[in-house]
């Protein structure tokens, strides 16, 4: 299905649609105090832009002096072109030690990867950590949101969902008494583990260490009650220096929830005694992105979600119409990077009106970007047959004055005279479904103008 199929799947329920309308918007709301507190904000978001710019630029030196680095401090660095790979990799790493029991802390390239049903069809148990995720996991659902992943969700829908897995009271909504159990519940887990898997924030070139954020230091326990911690790195998470940390940390969580920092900022950069660290640093399409030069700038991204809280379409439609790891604007970026064809839909799920671009940490050009994408799509044939016909008849009526002003004179005449069920009826005009179309006025602009020139 395309996003516009899947959206209206989630636009039936006009109460929940509205509500995650609204809590978006707070968070946003929430972004911008924080940001208007801080006023430097613009000079850290230049910054961390040119950081980021200057790491694309020599992204191979910066991934072997992180290696190097890495290795240095007792690190085993692993390389994997694509998810497949990188599943591989991570399995043969549990088998060597005989595990079967994992916890893993929020990591958006395992999702990426499809790591939990890979490692699960193998006979591994993983439980992800972090309690959104947690609570997604036992619904069996996707993210729908890269920092709040069950946004979608009330606390009517987790109270259902732990009464069903974990023998909460049916009909318990009381979020306290929820987030005690799923804490009861996932200290079992942690106690039980022998491997500990975690996303990756950052990674420090110059230390080669991995830098993890996160509000619950569910990533600080599991990795340090396991003998085994396995990083997961997109090849995009590096920066140069370690004094480069900073402007990203400030601008991290400021932008996703309005906070001025994680309540946990974690260095991991050795192993512990007797324990062993290994970091996967996977490609999966980063290079053929970093290859197109209208779009590496999205390689930037930091994952803090501004544009998803921002974005209309988002708010309004929810993260599952995208069908892919990252929703909202930046996902509609690079989603057709990985499968034009599958996710065609993508850029074109916008109003271009550019929110996304000015909240966006790292200054990335969302909006443009997304315009450009349509046309690529368009050069590749990638669109709708309806769509790419339509835009054909519309170019040449455009390029018509003669021919334009006939088919302007005929709309105005139609609207004016035919039945209103006929002119907003859903089969022949789906936008006016939900809006109430203008009265056509007596005579176009031309007509107009061209009686005033004869005055």
């Amino acid at each position: 299905m395309s996003h516009s199929q899947r959206s209206d799947i989630f636009l039936l329920d006009a109460e929940r649609t509205t509500w995650h309308d609204e809590t978006l918007w707070f968070v946003r709301q929430k972004r911008d105090k924080a940001v208007y507190a801080t006023p430097e904000f613009q000079e850290l978001r230049q910054l961390a832009s040119d950081i980021k710019d200057h790491t694309l630029s020599r992204l191979d030196f910066y991934l072997q002096q992180f290696e190097e680095n890495a290795r240095r401090n007792g690190v085993q660095v692993h390389w994997a072109a694509d998810a497949h790979e990188h599943n591989q990799i991570v399995l043969s790493l549990l088998k060597q030690h005989n595990a079967t029991r994992v916890v893993k802390s929020k990591s958006m390239l395992t999702e990426e990867c499809h790591l939990n049903p890979y490692l699960i069809k193998h006979g591994v148990d993983v439980i992800d950590t972090d309690l959104g995720e947690r609570i997604i996991q036992l619904r069996d659902e996707a993210p729908s949101h890269v920092v709040l992943p069950a946004i979608h969700l009330k606390k009517e829908d987790v109270g259902d969902t732990f009464h069903l897995h974990l023998g909460t009271e049916k009909g318990n909504n009381d979020p306290q008494q929820l987030t005690e159990t799923a804490r009861q519940h996932l200290r079992e887990k942690f106690l039980a583990s022998e491997v500990a898997i975690s996303g990756v924030n950052f990674a420090v070139a110059e230390t080669g260490s991995v830098v993890v954020c996160t509000n619950e230091g569910n990533a600080d326990l599991g990795v340090n009650l396991a003998k085994v911690h396995i990083a997961c790195m997109g090849m995009e998470k590096l920066i140069p220096r370690l004094s480069d940390l900073s402007v990203f940390t400030r601008i991290l969580t400021r932008s996703a929830t309005g906070q001025p920092i994680t309540t946990y900022t974690s260095h991991f950069s050795k192993p512990a005694e007797g324990k062993e660290m290994h970091v996967v640093i996977v490609d999966n399409g980063r290079t053929k992105q970093l290859g197109r030069p209208d779009f590496r700038a999205s390689l930037k991204c930091i994952r803090c979600g501004a544009c998803m809280n921002t974005c209309p379409v988002y708010r309004r439609s929810g993260g599952h119409s995208y069908d892919f790891t990252i929703p909202g604007p930046i996902g509609a970026i690079l989603s057709p990077n990985i499968d034009m064809r599958k996710h065609a839909s993508l850029p074109f799920a916008s109003t271009l009106c550019g929110s996304c671009t000015d909240v966006c940490p790292v200054k990335i050009d969302i909006h443009t970007q997304l315009y450009k994408w349509r046309q690529v799509l368009g050069q590749a044939g990638e669109i709708p047959a309806s769509k790419k016909w339509s835009m054909r008849l519309l170019s040449r009526v455009l390029a018509k004055p003669a021919v334009y002003g006939l088919g302007s004179k005929i709309a105005r005449q139609s609207l004016r005279l035919l039945p209103h069920g006929l002119t907003h009826g859903k089969g022949y005009n789906p936008w006016a479904v939900a809006r109430e179309l203008p009265e056509p006025p007596k005579q176009s602009f031309r007509e107009w103008y061209a009686q005033q020139a004869v005055k």
